[in-house]
C-alpha cells in the first residue's frame, strides 16, 4: 500500500504548484515591501560600521575585521543637526560599551577620609624621675614597668658619699651661722635641691644622725613606662631613673596624605577602631596638625586626643580612623561622580546627553570643578541641575568621537570635514593626562602604539642601586595589580592599586641626576596621575582604563632603568575599544588584565626586557 501513499503525495505537490507556485512572481506583502524599501535606503551611499569599533567604515555590509561582529548602517541624526561637539551612538554600541548616565544633582558635599594611625602616650603627661646627685642604688621599691604609682610614693633609695659630705658641711655651717650666715644658707639650699625636707635639714643641723641614703619619690601619679636602673648600679647626676606617664588621656596620631589635609581642621571628630577591640568605636578630637610633611611617607601627622576609659587603649596600638569632613562650599552644590570626568592636563571634560535627539547623542563639554567630595566632584561651572552625564563607558564614548572626527579630549580642535578625525596612533597626537612642562598646548602623553613601540633608551648605568630598589617595589605592586585585574577581584585590585600608589610615593627622584633624572621627570607625572585615578576608581572597569595609561610610561621607565627580573611587554589589539593596549608581565603566558574571563589569553608578547 505504500505506493498508493506516494501517488497521493505526488498529486498534492502537482496541485500546489498549479494553484500557488505557477505565478511568475510571488505577491509582495506589506512587510516585505517595507524591508525592500529599507534596503533600498541603505543601498548605495550607506556607510556600514561596527557597534563595538566605530572607526570601521565600509561601503557595504559584512563583518567587522577586528571582532567579527556584523556591521550595521551608520545612522546620522534624527531631524536635528549633530554638531562637531556631539557624538551619536547606536543602541547596540551603547549596550556593548555599557554606557550609563546619571543626572547632575544638588547635594551637601561631604568627604570621608580613612586615616591609619597609632595610639601614643600624651607627651605632656610624661615625666622623667632623675638622680639629683651621684650614688649607688641601694634599694628599689618599683621593680618592673607597667606598675602604677601615686605622687609621693617611694621608688628607690640611693647611697651617696656626696650626701654625707653635704650633711657634714651643714653641721659645720650651723656652728658658724652667726658669724657666716651665707655659708649656712648655701649648705641648706644644696640639700633642698636634693629634695631633703626642712624637718630633715633641721634635725641634721642640730647635730642629729647623718642620713646615709636618700629616698627617691614619684613626682606624679601614673604608670611606670620605663625603669632604667637596677640594685647596685651607680648613677650620675641627672641620669633618668624612671619614666612615669598618665594613661588616663592618650593621643592618637593619624597619617594624612597631602590631598587629605585641606579637609582636616582642628576640632574635627575622628572615630577610630583598634584590632584588639573589634566592634568597639572610639571618638577623638583633632587638636594639632603637623605643619611638616614626612618626606618618606609623604604624609603629615594629625594628632587627636581621647579619654582612655577603663584603660582599654594601650600605647602603640594600631588604629584605623574615619573622619567625615564637610567641605568649605555652599550648603548645597552641584555634584557629579568622579567616573564622569576625563582629565586632559588642566582641563576637565564630561559627556552630556542631548535630549533633542531620539538616538543617544552626547555633547563634549568642558566643566569647572571644585573640591573632591568622596566619590563625587563639586561642579563650579559648565553644568546645570538635571542634565545627564555619562558615568560609565566615558572612554568608549570619547574614542568613538575621536574616530569620527568629532571634538574629543585628544582632539579639542576637530575638523568636521576630515573623515575619521584624529585617529589614535597618528603622529602628533597625544594621550590624555600628561601636562608637559613648558608647553600649554601639549597636555598629554604619546599614544600607546607610538609610546611603547618606540626606540628604548638605555640609562641603566646612570641609575643608583637605591633608586632601582624603589622602582622594583613599584613593579612588584604593578604586577600584583595586573593579576588582580585579570581575576577581576575588587578587593585585591583596591589593595594593590593602593600599594602601587604608596610605592610610587616612596620613590626618591633626588637620587637621579642628568639624563636619567630628565627621563624620569618626563614620565612620572602621567604615571602618578593614572596610578592615583586607578586607586580612586570604584569599579574594575575604571581601574582597567587607568591601568592602560599608567602601563605606558612604566614600560618605558623599566626599559630605560632595568628591573630585577625578566619582564615581557604584552599587547592586546582588542583592548580599549579596538585601539589596543600594552602591559607588563613576569611570564610568557598571556594573562590579559583588560578582557573578560573567556578572553584572558587574548594578546601576544611584543618585547622582552632583560634584567
Amino acid at each position: 500500500m505504500w505506493y498508493f501513499g506516494l501517488g497521493f503525495l505526488a498529486l498534492g505537490l502537482l496541485l500546489g504548484w498549479v494553484f500557488f507556485g505557477g505565478e511568475a512572481e510571488a505577491p509582495v506583502t506589506e512587510e516585505r515591501a517595507e524591508l525592500a524599501h529599507a534596503h533600498g535606503e541603505e543601498g548605495e551611499g550607506t556607510i556600514w560600521t561596527c557597534a563595538m569599533h566605530p572607526q570601521i567604515r565600509m561601503d557595504e555590509p559584512g563583518q567587522c575585521p577586528i571582532c567579527g561582529m556584523d556591521l550595521i548602517p551608520l545612522q546620522e541624526g534624527g531631524g536635528a543637526t549633530v554638531s562637531v561637539n556631539e557624538i551619536q551612538m547606536t543602541e547596540a554600541a551603547m549596550q556593548l560599551a555599557n554606557v550609563q548616565t546619571v543626572a547632575v544633582q544638588q547635594a551637601e558635599p561631604t568627604k570621608e577620609l580613612h586615616l591609619p594611625g597609632k595610639v601614643k602616650a600624651e607627651e605632656t603627661a610624661v615625666g622623667d624621675i632623675t638622680a639629683r646627685f651621684p650614688g649607688r642604688i641601694e634599694r628599689l621599691h618599683v621593680n618592673f614597668t607597667g606598675q602604677e604609682v601615686k605622687k609621693g610614693q617611694l621608688l628607690a633609695s640611693i647611697y651617696s658619699p656626696e650626701l654625707i659630705t653635704a650633711q657634714k658641711e651643714l653641721q659645720v655651717a650651723a656652728r658658724l651661722r652667726e658669724t657666716n650666715p651665707s655659708f649656712y644658707e648655701s649648705a641648706v639650699r644644696k640639700l633642698k635641691l636634693w629634695n631633703i625636707s626642712d624637718a630633715q635639714i633641721g634635725r641634721i643641723a642640730s647635730g642629729g644622725k647623718l642620713q646615709d641614703n636618700l629616698n627617691i619619690y614619684a613626682t606624679q601619679s601614673g604608670t611606670v613606662v620605663a625603669k632604667n636602673v637596677n640594685v647596685g648600679e651607680y648613677v650620675s647626676e641627672g641620669q633618668p631613673l624612671f619614666q612615669v606617664t598618665s594613661l588616663d588621656d592618650l593621643w592618637v596620631l593619624f597619617d594624612a596624605y597631602e590631598s587629605d589635609l585641606p579637609w582636616i581642621e582642628v576640632g574635627d571628630e575622628v572615630r577610630f577602631t583598634v584590632p584588639s577591640l573589634p566592634g568597639e568605636v572610639f571618638t577623638s578630637k583633632v587638636t594639632f596638625i603637623d605643619p611638616i610633611i614626612n618626606p618618606e611617607t609623604r604624609a603629615a601627622s594629625v594628632r587627636t586626643e581621647v579619654t582612655n576609659n577603663n584603660g582599654k587603649l594601650k600605647p602603640d596600638m594600631f588604629a584605623q580612623g574615619v573622619l567625615q569632613s564637610e567641605l568649605d562650599v555652599a550648603a548645597s552644590a552641584l555634584m557629579i561622580p568622579r567616573t564622569a570626568v576625563l582629565w586632559t592636563g588642566k582641563r576637565a571634560v564630561v559627556y552630556v546627553k542631548d535630549p533633542a535627539f531620539e538616538q543617544p547623542t552626547f555633547e563634549f563639554r568642558e566643566v569647572g570643578l571644585g573640591p573632591e567630595a568622596g566619590d563625587m566632584y563639586v561642579v563650579n561651572s559648565g553644568l546645570k541641575a538635571g542634565e545627564e552625564v555619562v558615568t560609565n563607558g566615558v572612554f568608549q564614548v570619547d574614542a568613538a568621537a575621536q574616530l569620527q572626527g568629532k571634538v574629543s579630549m585628544m582632539n579639542p580642535n576637530a575638523d568636521p570635514g576630515v573623515a575619521g578625525g584624529a585617529m589614535a596612533g597618528m603622529p602628533g597626537m597625544d594621550m590624555p593626562g600628561m601636562d608637559m612642562a613648558g608647553t600649554e598646548a601639549n597636555l598629554s602623553q604619546t599614544p600607546t602604539s607610538k609610546f611603547v613601540e618606540g626606540d628604548a633608551v638605555d640609562l641603566r648605568d646612570q641609575v643608583p642601586a637605591a633608586f632601582k630598589k624603589q622602582l622594583n617595589d613599584v613593579v612588584d605592586a604593578y604586577l600584583k595589580l595586573k593579576e588582580a585585574l585579570v581575576e577581576a577581584d575588587e578587593k585585591e585590585t583596591a589593595k594593590y592599586s593602593t600599594a602601587l600608589l604608596a610605592a610610587l610615593n616612596k620613590v626618591d627622584d633626588k637620587l637621579l641626576k642628568g639624563d636619567a633624572k630628565d627621563f624620569w621627570e618626563e614620565k612620572k607625572s602621567f604615571l602618578f596621575q593614572h596610578a592615583k585615578l586607578c586607586k580612586e576608581a570604584d569599579t574594575i572597569e575604571g581601574k582597567r582604563e587607568n591601568f592602560i595609561f599608567l602601563s605606558q610610561p612604566l614600560i618605558k621607565v623599566v626599559e630605560a632603568f632595568g628591573a630585577r627580573q625578566t619582564l615581557y611587554v604584552d599587547f592586546c589589539p582588542m583592548a580599549k575599544g579596538g585601539e589596543g593596549a600594552y602591559w607588563l608581565s613576569e611570564t610568557k603566558e598571556i594573562r590579559n588584565p583588560f578582557m573578560a574571563a573567556n578572553m584572558r589569553t587574548c594578546g601576544e608578547v611584543k618585547d622582552v626586557i632583560k634584567p
